[in-house]
């Protein structure tokens, strides 16, 4: 026997049956990024020394990708990783990984981790995805390397065994009653917690930022690098900066793309509560285009007739929904218009969809459905989030204190309605966390360059302003006057994309934070 089949293997469930190491090998839906959880069975916390104890990682052994449409240089591997780091001989588990090497070997510089949003996200596909947007350049320097993380499939996966309209979107980011009632939101996060706590298995409680970035080293480790460079985008780029601040010295060219509030006494709690100001900021590009003349999809004459007639849309639906067979819920309801817009927000690329619907709802009707994934890959993404946000960071217990976070968002932030202060899965958490969030710190070299667009609906310049003040000397930023999620190669602009392509291919950064027109 191996060494890794002589180990014991953690069981895992997948809907409401038991599975040993099987793993699901379907898509993921990104609107599912806000899911959350409940942690279980807490037993003592990860220290540091019990972290780097794990014995080294084994050889990667490459073979042919499974699925369709993917580049046919890339190759993938299975990683074994502890499933507890700070009991490395107990229970492992597997992380998938993809590779595509670098183009031109006499150039090679290294590896480039492409490390995905969420918490929920993959990159497994990504060397053959985003990763053939990099310059030529780039991809001779690297190789790209994906990875699924710890819970998602087709890594060792969890979950939860929800509810069919507890995977609504809507649900997953609760949403205050039309009155602004929460007492339904509090009511579906102790169910919700029930359910984690009958059907994830041992594995939820082991899902975290920082667990992730020990495994990335893991990895680092098991490709023979002395340091990786990496490419974070989103949550991304929580976990890049943890990594840094975990492995200072494996780091070489560090890019952190859409970046999240490190803050470490909420995490993910002010990820979410940004949503808030994501909204203001951002919704004026769409007034703006969806006053414009000559657009077949103009909602209203003047920009500043959108924002009250989204409202009062909402409000309407809020007392009339509409059917909408195939959705889920299936109605369209005022709560579903309003995560439908901080959903279409991400980039502007999503501005006709939303606005046919809205000029659908006017009318009394609605498009048809957009499709979902299959549930299995729902429950599976909805689970790794979950565990990740309530294993980050201990969350409230009060009622009054949501009641009263909930009913001043809703006065200052009408867009949102109070969903981002709201109470989500974690409120009902039985236990605390295993350990205390990371500490992101001025502290080791300075390797990083953060891109950030300057209106960003999922992660607004206030809180990667944050990010930038908490790595100090060991940052850059290149803030971009743009609009729209994700900045490098996506909804940033030309000046943006070209000093961070330089900055891989160089390593050249510059010398003071810069601002791209």
């Amino acid at each position: 026997m191996t060494q890794l089949t002589q180990r014991k293997r953690i069981r895992v469930r997948t809907g409401r049956t038991a599975r040993t190491g099987r793993t699901l090998r379907t898509r993921r839906n990104a609107a599912l990024v806000g899911a959350t959880a409940v942690l279980l069975g807490i037993t003592a916390p990860v220290t540091a020394s019990a972290a780097a104890r794990p014995s080294p990682a084994p050889a990667l052994t490459w073979t042919k990708c499974a699925g369709d449409g993917l580049d046919p240089r890339q190759r993938c591997a299975t990683l074994d990783v502890p499933m507890d780091y700070a009991d490395p001989r107990g229970p492992h588990l597997s992380v998938a990984v993809s590779r595509i090497a670098s183009e031109k070997p006499s150039a090679r510089h290294g590896v480039l981790l492409l490390i995905p949003g969420g918490p929920g996200g993959s990159s497994l596909n990504d060397p053959s995805g985003k990763g053939q947007k990099l310059p030529q350049a780039v991809r001779d320097q690297y190789d790209l390397v994906g990875f699924a993380p710890r819970g998602l499939a087709p890594s060792t996966a969890v979950d939860c065994g929800l509810d069919h309209a507890d995977l609504a979107t809507s649900r997953l980011r609760p949403w205050p009653a039309a009155d602004g009632s929460i007492d339904g939101n509090l009511a579906d996060a102790r169910r919700m917690a029930d359910a984690c706590a009958r059907n994830a298995g041992p594995l939820l409680q082991h899902l975290s930022t920082a667990n992730e970035a020990r495994d990335l080293d893991r990895l680092r480790a098991a490709l023979g690098e002395d340091t990786v460079s990496a490419w974070g985008v989103s949550y991304g780029t929580y976990v890049g900066a943890v990594y840094n601040q975990l492995f200072p010295r494996r780091v070489d060219r560090m890019v952190l793309d859409s970046n999240d509030n490190p803050d470490p006494e909420q995490v993910n709690r002010a990820w979410l509560g940004a949503h808030e100001q994501g909204v203001e900021d951002t919704f004026p590009d769409f007034a703006a285009w969806a006053s414009r003349p000559g657009n077949p999809d103009r909602l209203a004459e003047q920009a500043s007739d959108v924002r009250p007639l989204f409202l009062d849309l909402a409000a309407r639906l809020d007392r009339a929904p509409i059917p909408w067979p195939g959705a889920n819920p299936e109605e369209l309801n005022g709560n579903v218009l309003r995560q439908t817009l901080l959903d279409s927000l991400y980039a502007p690329k999503n501005y006709p969809a939303l606005a046919k619907l809205i000029r659908a709802a006017r009318q009394g009707t609605v498009p048809p459905a957009p499709q979902a994934p299959p549930e299995e890959a729902l429950q599976n993404v909805a689970a790794v989030g979950a565990g990740t946000l309530c294993n980050d960071v201990a969350w409230p217990h009060s009622a009054a204190a949501y009641r009263k976070d909930v009913a001043d968002s809703r006065a200052a932030y009408p867009l949102t309605a109070g969903m981002p202060r709201n109470a989500m899965l974690c409120a009902a958490w039985p236990t605390t966390p295993r350990e205390a969030p990371v500490r992101v710190t001025d502290r080791g070299p300075s390797r990083v360059l953060l891109v950030q667009n300057r209106r960003d609906v999922a992660t607004p310049l206030g809180g990667a302003l944050k990010l930038r003040a908490a790595l100090g000397r060991r940052a850059v930023m290149v803030t971009v006057d743009s609009i729209g999620h994700d900045a490098y190669l996506a909804n940033g602009n030309p000046c943006g994309d070209r000093t961070v392509s330089r900055f891989l291919a160089t390593g050249q950064r510059p010398a003071a934070d810069v601002y791209c027109r």
